[in-house]
């Protein structure tokens, strides 16, 4: 009886999967694309070559982009495995074919991040990008600029957050929409871009890696690329894990990383002070790091109970490089990327998913320095220690994914 009521579960699970799969196969390609100079030109001009993988997968992308149905690609990779230059390519051969494209981040630190990437590509290769930002603390007088510029057809590439799935926003020829960060969008955010437009192409970009099994289960409406290989100078980060007895050798650590000039993310599982869970809040820790750790250092606080703005204003200084030691919750867990931050302490790093930890810990050895991240905990349960060492002991994101999956079970699929 049991047997047959698992066939029962499988069997409408894959039905399911199927009915989405065939729904998505059959949308025909309105925007055949063909590829123009401007991506061979745009490749030969930067200043480092594409790693195997990520030529696999951009020919991958040009096939779907020119076949005769609609693309629905998962690009997902690694921490810094090179997904962004991959969408620009793509959203570059979507304005060469006079189309628009949309780049969708799931944060306005991120989506900032990308238009100055993009903007600075435009200025250095001379690419035919016409980008505009779009994000939710605008002014109405630059949102209604950048409406114009949208409806127009003006501005052939718009990036920004779930402000591009406003009513308000409407497209005039949307060919490809990009999103980054899957796993923070909802099916049905990812379907309202789409309406935008008539059934255009999509790309879906994913630096928390799923194993292939999984990965089928879970996106079986979309084809899977795995770009599995690191470009050439990306550091190993060197990991850690330590007990409250380590505090002072910590304290010094981020004080030496600072003194040679670098600066210091410090990770809190909590925003405020909370008895029954234990945890370090960070805006206690951040004042008790100001006050009476380094009086003399910059110290900066980030949260996700801030403002927008605020949240923009911390993250933008600390890239500039105005604060050195930032404390942060997990916000800064996507995407964001500051070259010169070497060390990431994880304060109570047992209250985190190994996943969660392997993104967070991917936010140093961005530059050329080497990279450190220091695990601290006071939980001395065997299966928590075990999962923490399995961290330590590999850089592989699919690795702590399968680990992860072993220790944590898969979750709800649907």
């Amino acid at each position: 009886a049991r047997k047959r009521l698992v066939f029962d579960e499988f069997f409408d699970f894959l039905f399911l999967l199927r009915q989405n799969k065939r729904f998505s196969e059959g949308l025909p390609n309105h925007y055949r694309m063909f590829e123009t100079a401007d991506t061979v030109r745009f490749l030969e001009q930067l200043p480092f070559p594409l790693t195997k993988a990520q030529k696999k997968v951009w020919q991958e992308i040009r096939d779907d982009l020119g076949s005769s149905s609609c693309m629905n690609r998962l690009i997902q990779g690694d921490v810094g495995s090179g997904k962004t230059i991959l969408a620009v390519l793509a959203l570059l051969m979507t304005a060469a074919n006079g189309y628009q494209g949309a780049l969708m981040a799931p944060t306005e630190v991120l989506a900032m991040q990308h238009y100055e990437t993009i903007s600075g590509y435009v200025e250095n290769y001379g690419i035919p990008f016409r980008p505009v930002l779009l994000v939710g603390s605008m002014t109405a007088k630059e949102k209604r600029e950048a409406y114009g510029r949208i409806a127009s057809g003006e501005a052939n590439l718009v990036i920004g957050t779930h402000a591009l799935i406003q009513e308000k926003v409407v497209y005039q020829s949307l060919a490809l929409v990009v999103t980054d960060e899957q796993h923070r969008f909802g099916v049905d955010q990812r379907s309202r871009l789409s309406a935008k437009g008539r059934d255009p192409h999509i790309l879906v970009m994913s630096a928390t890696p799923i194993p292939r099994t999984l990965a089928l289960l879970m996106y079986g409406d979309l084809d899977v690329s795995v770009l599995d290989e690191l470009p050439p100078g990306r550091q190993k980060v060197d990991t850690f894990l330590v007990g409250e007895s380590y505090r002072a050798r910590i304290n010094a650590f981020i004080r030496k990383q600072v003194t040679e000039g670098h600066q210091c993310f410090v990770v809190c599982p909590a925003v405020e002070e909370n008895q029954e869970l234990d945890v370090k809040s960070a805006a206690a820790w951040a004042e008790t790091l100001q006050k009476t750790v380094f009086p003399d250092l910059r110290v900066r606080l980030l949260h996700g109970q801030m403002k927008s703005a605020e949240k923009e204003k911390a993250m933008a200084s600390f890239a500039r490089g105005e604060a050195d030691v930032l404390v942060a919750t997990t916000v800064i867990e996507v995407g964001v990327d500051v070259p010169n931050a070497t060390l990431m302490v994880i304060e109570d790093a047992d209250r985190f998913g190994l996943s969660q930890l392997h993104q967070l810990r991917g936010r140093v050895g961005r530059g050329s320095a080497k990279s450190y991240c220091i695990l601290t905990t006071h939980n001395r349960n065997e299966d928590t220690v075990r999962r923490l060492k399995a961290l330590c002991a590999t850089n592989d994101g699919f690795k702590i994914a399968e680990e992860d999956l072993k220790l944590r079970g898969p979750g709800d699929f649907f």
